[in-house]
């Protein structure tokens, strides 16, 4: 049985008996672009057509907004598939993941045979990788996947130690995969990117996502960015034909392209990230992480993610994570009566408690 993602709502149907506020999925809770919104319902007459299997276009938008050569792109049906891409490339080998961190990694790994070692980051440096991750990077790995911020803790990399974690990987001739895809969410994004690595390290590949970010979860779109052509020729060939449809590369343009809600977006994110960090502190939770659009917390409360349940909320338990157990959850940073509502169930929850 794969882990479970978040987003489970005919299972919280089925447990809670109606639909919930979801909180378990941390995607952009402005929704679509109105721009890419209105390019789709324009576009119509284009989705009897094969997709471009070159993505011209969306190279050159992905292209001009992270501001690398297009050559250094490779799009895929998102995430997920460039992931499993990888494991296929790495079929039998040895891969280290920190724990706790994005479970596709490990599920699409473990398919295709590879061993997996894992580093485990500490409660007490609350989650962070340190630099006890480069005693690790040793010859005999293939390679190391960091997700950065990571998932689910929501803690971010000192850039200076992501940086020797790149060279030694080089020295090593291990590649490393770092997955950017919750990096557009944070208040300095570039500051926390190795975009500007890819020119001088062919062992690097990044991983984006307009999944996010830009709220095409359901349409699928993700990218690979690799200076690497070798590596990058050899992702691709693990590909299929048209892995990227006609929708989600139309929606994707037109929402790179909507500078006003990616603006409006981040903005909004960073007020709502800093007021519910505070009110979850105020309620009793400790809140371990948050720097993207999401917020990791403990809490000693007993069966708090049913109890929430109950009250029509639906959050992700981390408890499944490997180093990690029951009592750690992730909440999404909705729109702000949304998160007024999470503040409401968590206060009556703690209340009772506290009786």
């Amino acid at each position: 049985m794969r882990p479970a993602h978040g987003g489970d709502r005919i299972a919280f149907y089925e447990t809670f008996g109606k639909e919930p506020l979801d909180f378990s999925v941390n995607i952009n809770p402005m929704g679509m672009s109105p721009k890419a919104l209105e390019t789709l319902g324009k576009a119509t007459d284009r989705w009897v057509c094969y997709p471009d299997t070159r993505y011209r276009r969306l190279r050159r938008a992905v292209a001009d907004f992270y501001r690398i050569p297009a050559e250094f792109i490779l799009p895929g049906n998102g995430a997920s598939d460039l992931i499993w891409r990888a494991a296929a490339m790495l079929r039998g080998g040895r891969v280290l993941l920190t724990a706790p961190t994005f479970s596709e990694y490990e599920c699409a790994l473990s398919a295709f045979g590879c061993g997996i070692r894992r580093h485990f980051l500490k409660p007490e440096d609350r989650f962070a990788l340190t630099d006890r991750i480069l005693e690790e990077i040793t010859p005999d790995l293939d390679a190391l996947f960091l997700c950065n911020p990571n998932n689910p803790t929501g803690r971010t990399a000192d850039p200076a130690l992501m940086a020797l974690v790149l060279e030694r990987c080089r020295e090593n001739q291990v590649i490393l995969w770092v997955d950017e895809c919750f990096n557009g969410f944070l208040e300095e994004p570039e500051d926390h990117s190795l975009t500007d690595k890819l020119f001088e390290y062919d062992n690097l590949v990044i991983l984006q996502a307009a999944t996010k970010l830009c709220a095409l979860a359901g349409l699928r779109l993700g990218y690979v960015f690799c200076g690497g052509e070798r590596l990058r020729e050899a992702l691709a060939g693990y590909g299929q034909s048209w892995p990227v449809s006609v929708v989600a590369q139309e929606a994707g343009i037109a929402s790179m392209e909507d500078k006003d809600y990616l603006s409006r977006s981040r903005a909004l994110i960073a007020g709502e990230r800093e007021r519910m960090w505070k009110a979850l502190e105020s309620a009793g939770l400790e809140v371990l992480g948050g720097e993207a659009n999401y917020l990791f917390f403990w809490t000693s409360v007993p069966s708090f993610g049913h109890r929430m349940g109950q009250m029509g909320i639906l959050l992700r338990d981390c408890g499944s994570y490997p180093g990690l157990r029951s009592g750690y959850y992730r909440m999404a940073l909705r729109m702000p009566r949304d998160n007024d509502c999470f503040c409401g169930a968590v206060k009556r929850i703690t209340d009772r408690t506290a009786e």
